[in-house]
């Protein structure tokens, strides 16, 4: 991008709709803008008070393309932190396009994904972890994942990074400093101070990587794997868990052959339910895959359940047979995965008396009863999943690492503030820790963007929206 240039987009989703807004930014963006439109008042818009509103029409010559709003936002004091006009234009896409043209034709460049938030960040006014929070901010598709995007917008995150790396920035002055009287064998760097420093930084450090294990599951969704056997149930779960008809439901064993998988919102946090092919012995071969599928499926889940039918206790083998068949199956299921949560459901249990479900409960002791069908338990399962996510992070406010780009920054720079940490307790010569802490004060520096280059750059914003 020339920073002389002045870029165009539009900045609403395309499409028809009641409005559309247009957004202009650049140096020339106010001046482009002021030949274009005429003010019903006939006001100039150059000489217009930066934050207002303007009434008036887009001409194209002595043809009126539309009537508009105009909103003048004069740098710095503007999002981009150039001179923006951001024009409101009603939401035909022949008037969107037609504005765009006019433009276009008239000094202005199409803008690129992202490239206003761009614009912002080479101006200053927000760094790049801020940028990124932006793109998060308009994907947030749930509560928990707008919490935390605002958070790290408003620089919740790059605030604590900040004041760690302005820190250690001071110690490492000083090591810098002993070097240049390095014969002198002097020491401006309190060790003591620096070691609990370090100390600090590490703590802080574990404690952002750490918290990317929550933050992923939370941006991304977090799969529940639902198993059993064919006909329990599954799929009946899952509609009256998305409160729809999204699967098949039929009496027919086998119906479901492949994963289907929906996302509902619980608490703020966004589950992905997986409903699996039913796990049975099967000669049928389009079945067999979809079984096999299922066990990759438990692989890839946060939390496992195994649905099982509550009707079929009532014939064939005894009630404590049944119950041991259960007991093997849920055993056999959760040593697939042994250390993810795992919930054993007892489906249909409507069809079930009080004694038979208290004789149940003795037996089967992390059994829940449920009923797809009628709705019954369904609201305790929502509360059990919720109970899985470690949410006490998002209720306290603390930073949550959601970005991958950070995760490995931030491992990086433990891993470098590790080896200061080590070279203190060793002794080692201030030339040699000063290596580790530059190493660290980088890694830091690439969150924020005070250490950054044109690919990064290009990655990061190439994941923009067009207009933002």
């Amino acid at each position: 991008m020339k920073r002389d240039e002045t870029i165009v987009a539009l900045a609403t989703a395309s499409g028809a709709g009641a409005i559309a807004v247009i957004r202009v930014s650049g140096k020339e963006a106010i001046t482009i803008t002021s030949k274009l439109f005429k003010s019903v008042s006939g006001k100039n818009l150059e000489t217009q008070k930066t934050h207002t509103i303007h009434l008036g029409h887009i001409v194209d010559g002595n043809k009126i393309l539309d009537e508009v709003l105009v909103s003048v936002f004069k740098g710095p004091n503007s999002y981009t932190g150039e001179n923006v006009a951001e024009i409101s234009c009603h939401g035909s896409p022949y008037i969107q396009q037609e504005i765009i043209q006019l433009f276009l034709r008239n000094g202005c460049r199409m803008a690129e994904a992202g490239e206003f938030t761009l614009q912002a960040f080479l101006n200053g006014k927000m760094d790049l972890s801020q940028a990124e929070a932006v793109a998060d901010l308009i994907a947030s598709d749930n509560e928990a994942n707008h919490h935390i995007a605002m958070q790290q917008m408003r620089g919740g995150f790059s605030n604590e990074i900040q004041k760690l790396r302005e820190q250690l920035l001071n110690f490492a002055s000083l090591i810098e400093l002993e070097l240049d009287f390095a014969e002198e064998d002097v020491e401006f760097a309190d060790r003591t101070q620096f070691k609990s420093l370090v100390n600090r930084i590490q703590e802080v450090l574990k404690r952002l990587v750490n918290s990317f294990a929550v933050g992923n599951v939370i941006k991304n969704g977090i799969p529940v794997a639902i198993v059993g056997e064919p006909n329990v149930g599954k799929s009946t779960l899952l509609n009256a868990l998305l409160n729809e008809e999204r699967a098949i439901v039929s009496d027919i064993a086998g119906t479901t052959r492949d994963s289907i998988e929906d996302e509902i919102n619980i608490g703020g946090i966004g589950f992905r339910f997986i409903d699996t092919a039913g796990i049975r012995e099967t000669e049928d071969i389009v079945e067999s895959i979809g079984i096999k599928k299922t066990f990759e499926k438990i692989e890839q889940s946060q939390v496992v359940i195994l649905l099982v039918d509550g009707s079929t206790l009532h014939s064939g083998t005894s009630l404590d047979e049944k119950l041991r068949q259960i007991q093997a199956e849920a055993e056999k299921i959760r040593s697939k995965s042994p250390s993810k949560p795992f919930l054993l459901l007892l489906n249909k249990s409507d069809m079930l008396t009080e004694n038979e479900i208290s004789s149940i409960g003795e037996t089967l002791q992390e059994v829940h009863f449920i009923s797809a069908k009628t709705g019954k338990g369904v609201e305790d399962l929502q509360n059990r999943l919720l109970n899985f996510v470690n949410t006490g992070a998002l209720r306290n406010n603390e930073t949550i690492i959601t970005n991958s780009r950070h995760y490995d920054s931030l491992l990086r720079a433990l891993e470098s503030i590790e080896k200061v940490q080590m070279g203190l307790t060793e002794e080692l010569s201030s030339d040699l820790m000063a290596i580790d802490v530059k190493e660290t004060l980088y890694h830091l520096g690439e969150i924020t963007g005070e250490v950054t280059n044109d690919e990064l750059l290009g990655n990061i914003f190439a994941n923009f929206c067009i207009g933002k």
